[in-house]
């Protein structure tokens, strides 16, 4: 407790000019004197053991650039050794996933599967929205169109790829590099036209009832993703195709992951914890949030992995699982942060949770230490181990052949158990890979979902106290044929002065 929040209380503190009203020198004087004695009593009656501030964060950097200097430090001086097993994919991965979407869409008797930019062409064709259009997602509709179709020589399916492409851009399109290993095939339309009676014209002749062009044509089968905007999955309606949404073998393509996907997901989320744990040995009293918030960004951004959301948040912030407020609270010894954070690295995602102590706040060493901490450090510590087990036993259960149900299920009884049920507000898990949030969702109504070996799902369990502090743990984990998940994420948080 310093001077200034002393003082502040006494109503002798002006915070705008930072300085002691109505007091003269000798009086000011004294009453520091007073203050630090009275502060020495205080840390010596409420902790019961030697606190030697001489030492604890005596080497910590007091200003915002020595601590990113010091985070940064920390995190490279690691070798960065997460790195060496992830490498951006080959062209060979991306053929593959496309005849597996063909094989997939012929076990869901669906003729074709259409998308536009976004998460899904990008797993299929390494562009996203972005890469097409950087100013904002336009009118003119830019589709990537998979169909199944038999190799001749070996009886294989293999998927045929075409583009629907404004006439304009479409050797813009050619210049993007998609990973293709052969030319690629365009179907433009004019400004003029009609792009989606274009695209059903191109198949004309394939779907008439016995080829004869005097009966009813029959509509093709098309299955769109939720990316797909609402005028295109309308456009597609209205001029002859039949639309269904993802699901099936065709959702599950995406979600069990390759070797080289689960290296990269390994890879970025074992970074992400290994910065964090970086940057908080520099955490010093007096930080904001969002200072917290920039150093660790830029922590992530030395690795090559660029950071898409941090979110910092000091007790009751926390109470709130994704926030809300402005970022502007202040760190001070019995702090319970917690930080929850995602980057990408070669296109896949992260997003770790950890709720930790500062490393000036000392850690007790036996339990007469323990037992004269104050009642909400009390609180904080027996939360923190139950959030703990929580998602211990989430992992348990997220194992092949369950329901994704069982996960959440599992997560929620230990909660429920030690007494805090109605504070765990939110699901246990998502899964992750190109996108931080992908399906299957693991929430205890998901009964629908077997887990399969490649899978790979966040568990985060939390409890949340409204007013007092909010605890989550967030790992990655890939289900595995037989036997328990394996962590993707380096070594799981052991401890509030261990995350």
């Amino acid at each position: 407790m310093d001077e200034k929040f002393m003082l502040k209380r006494s109503g002798t503190y002006s915070p705008a000019k930072g300085k002691f009203r109505g007091l003269g020198k000798a009086t000011r004087c004294l009453a520091g004197a007073i203050l630090f004695a009275c502060t020495c009593l205080l840390a010596l009656s409420k902790y019961h053991y030697n606190w030697n501030n001489s030492e604890i964060g005596s080497s910590a950097p007091h200003t915002i650039q020595r601590f990113q200097k010091c985070s940064i430090d920390n995190f490279l001086s690691t070798g960065l050794p997460f790195l060496n097993s992830a490498a951006p994919l080959p062209v060979d991965e991306f053929v593959q996933r496309r005849n597996n979407l063909a094989k997939a869409l012929v076990a869901d008797h669906v003729d074709t599967f259409i998308v536009e930019p976004g998460y899904t062409f990008q797993y299929y064709a390494n562009i996203s929205q972005k890469d097409w259009e950087v100013w904002e997602p336009e009118e003119r509709p830019f589709l990537m169109v998979v169909r199944p179709s038999t190799n001749s020589k070996t009886g294989e399916i293999e998927a045929s790829t075409s583009f629907l492409a404004p006439s304009f851009e479409v050797e813009r399109a050619r210049l993007l590099n998609m990973p293709f290993e052969g030319s690629l095939d365009f179907l433009p339309w004019e400004e003029h036209w009609n792009p989606y009676e274009t695209l059903r014209r191109s198949w004309e002749t394939e779907f008439l009832i016995g080829c004869d062009l005097t009966v009813k044509s029959v509509a093709p089968k098309v299955m769109v993703d939720e990316e797909m905007r609402d005028f295109i999955q309308r456009g597609l309606s209205e001029n002859g195709f039949d639309v269904v949404g993802l699901g099936g073998e065709v959702e599950s393509v995406k979600q069990r992951k390759t070797q080289r996907e689960i290296e990269i997901v390994r890879a970025v989320n074992t970074g992400t914890v290994v910065a964090v744990r970086a940057m908080r040995e520099c955490m010093y009293p007096g930080l904001t949030e969002n200072e917290v918030m920039n150093v660790l960004d830029n922590t992530l951004r030395v690795a090559g992995m660029e950071p898409f959301f941090d979110i910092v948040l000091f007790d009751e912030d926390a109470s709130n699982p994704h926030g809300g407020t402005d970022g502007s609270k202040i760190l001070e010894a019995e702090t319970f942060v917690l930080i929850d954070v995602g980057a990408h690295l070669y296109g896949y995602s992260s997003d770790i949770c950890r709720t930790f102590f500062p490393p000036f706040f000392p850690k007790p060493t036996t339990s007469s230490e323990v037992q004269a901490l104050s009642p909400m450090v009390q609180e904080k510590l027996k939360v923190w181990d139950i959030v703990l087990e929580a998602q211990t036993q989430s992992m348990h259960a997220l194992v092949s052949n369950n329901t994704a149900a069982s996960v959440d299920i599992a997560a929620r009884k230990v909660i429920t158990d030690a007494g805090y049920g109605s504070t765990f507000t939110h699901r246990v898990g998502h899964g992750i890979g190109i996108k931080a949030h992908e399906s299957p969702y693991l929430n205890k109504g998901n009964f629908n979902v077997t887990l399969r070996a490649g899978m790979t799902f966040t568990s985060e369990p939390g409890i949340y106290l409204v007013d007092k502090f909010g605890v989550r743990h967030e790992d990655i984990l890939l289900v595995k044929e037989d036997g328990e998940p394996e962590v993707l994420t380096g070594l799981r948080a052991t401890g509030p002065w261990d995350p």
